[in-house]
C-alpha cells in the first residue's frame, strides 16, 4: 500500500494543485467542466485537516524510528480540526513519544487529553493509557493517584499478559510500601499467573520474590 502512503503524505499539496487547476478550468471553460477538479481538491484538503497523516505512523513505530514518527505528528498543524477519534489517537501517540523522551509531564498532559475525548478508539486504549498514567504518577512520587489509575486500568481492561502482569506488580509494590503484606502477596501471585515473558517484568518478579517470601501475612 505504498501508493496510499504517498497519497496521504502529499494529499494537501495535491489538493492545492487540483484547486489551482479547477480555478484555471473554471475561468477558461466555466464551472461544470471544473466541478470534478474542485471536488477532488476539496476531498484532499479537507481530508488532510480532518483525518491527518496518522496512518503513516505504523511503519516508523514498528521499526522504532521515533524521529520519523515525531516528524509525522509535527506535520499536523491544527490538531483541533482532527475528527474526535483521530484527535484522541493523536494525543495518545504524542504522549507515548513524550515518554520515550522522558518528558513525563508532557506525556501525562497528552494522555489525559486523549482520554478526555472518549470514543471507541479511546476505549480500546483506555486501559494501557491509564496504566501508563499510573506509572508516571508513581515515578513522581504520587502513589495515591498512581494506585487509582492502575486500578482503573485493570477495570478498563488491559490487552495482554505483559500489561496485566505489570499492573499487578505495581499494585504489589504499592501494597508493600503501605505495609499491607497480604494484599501485596495476592497481587504478586496474580502478576505471576500471567506468565509474562518481557525480560524487564521477569526480572522485577525475581527481585520481588526475594522479599515476598519473607513478608508476614
Amino acid at each position: 500500500m505504498k501508493w496510499l502512503n504517498l497519497l496521504i503524505k502529499y494529499r494537501l499539496w495535491l489538493g492545492l494543485v487540483f484547486l489551482a487547476l479547477a480555478i484555471y478550468t473554471n475561468m477558461q471553460a466555466g464551472f461544470w467542466p471544473s466541478f470534478i477538479l474542485y471536488l477532488i481538491a476539496v476531498i484532499a484538503i479537507v481530508g488532510h485537516f480532518l483525518v491527518g497523516p496518522l496512518r503513516l505512523l505504523q511503519e516508523p513505530m514498528e521499526n522504532g524510528d521515533m524521529e520519523t514518527a515525531k516528524k509525522i505528528l509535527d506535520s499536523v498543524w491544527f490538531p483541533g480540526l482532527l475528527l474526535k477519534p483521530v484527535r484522541s489517537q493523536y494525543y495518545t501517540l504524542k504522549g507515548n513519544l513524550a515518554m520515550v523522551d522522558q518528558d513525563y509531564e508532557g506525556a501525562e498532559e497528552m494522555m489525559k487529553k486523549g482520554l478526555s475525548l472518549g470514543g471507541s478508539m479511546t476505549k480500546q486504549a483506555e486501559g494501557p493509557n491509564k496504566l501508563q498514567l499510573g506509572m508516571l504518577c508513581i515515578q513522581r512520587g504520587d502513589m495515591k493517584q498512581g494506585e487509582s489509575y492502575i486500578r482503573q486500568a485493570i477495570r478498563a481492561g488491559l490487552p495482554d499478559n505483559e500489561n496485566n502482569a505489570a499492573a499487578y506488580l505495581q499494585l504489589c509494590s504499592i501494597m508493600m510500601n503501605k505495609r499491607e503484606f497480604r494484599a501485596a502477596k495476592d497481587y504478586f501471585r496474580k502478576a505471576k499467573s500471567y506468565k509474562p515473558t518481557t525480560p524487564q517484568i521477569v526480572d522485577q518478579i525475581k527481585q520481588l520474590e526475594k522479599y515476598i517470601t519473607r513478608m508476614p501475612g
